[in-house]
Formats: C-alpha cells, structure tokens, sequence
C-alpha cells in the first residue's frame, strides 16, 4: 500500500470520527471508527465500525446510511483533495471474532 493511500486513510479516519461525535447523535450507543480501507484510485472508502453494543450493530447502521450524504457533504468542504472517496460504512466484525475466539478457549480451559 503506498505511503499516499496510508495518508489518506489516517486523514479520512480522524475527519469521520470527529464528524461522528459532532454531527450524529446515538443514543446509548458508542460507535468508533476502527479501520479505513480507501481504493487505489481514491473514489471509494470503506470505513469499518466498531459499535457498543453490539446488538445496536444495525440500527447504526441505518443512522449513519440516512446521514451519510451529509457526512460526505462535510467531508468535501473539509480536505482538500482533487478527489474526496466516496464512504461507505460497514461494520467491523474483528472484535466478534476475537470475542467468540475467547470463549472457545475459556471452555478448553474448564473442558
């Protein structure tokens, strides 16, 4: 991954986040923005989520889909980049995964 594309995605990740805590409201729900994948050419971002709890997953996701011209809406007047990727949110099931991983291994242990 080039040094530009690494840039990028550290800059997309703090202007989303920011955005976040600012311009949307979640009720009882933390939502951090864990990863940014931005593609080559820089038309599209995927940006990965981590929400608390877990269960609320879809909710925000609909939140975010119905505010997300405005996120981007932000984001255009905010860098200035030739092109501003286009975002897109999904979540971020690392932590699932590792959770899930953590339990099989506590019942190996009692087993």
């Amino acid at each position: 991954m080039s040094q530009r594309i690494l840039r990028v995605n550290q800059l997309l990740k703090q202007e989303i986040s920011q955005s976040l805590l600012r311009e949307i409201d979640f009720t009882n729900v933390l939502v951090t923005v864990t990863e940014v994948e931005t593609s080559p050419d820089l038309r599209q971002a995927k940006i990965k989520i981590s929400v608390m709890p877990t269960e609320k997953n879809e909710q925000v996701l609909r939140i975010l889909e119905k505010n997300i011209y405005h996120l981007q809406q932000i984001l255009n007047k905010k860098l200035t980049m030739k092109t501003v990727p286009k975002i897109r949110f999904v979540i971020d099931k690392t932590e699932v995964r590792t959770q899930r991983i953590e339990e099989i291994l506590e019942k190996m242990k009692k087993g």
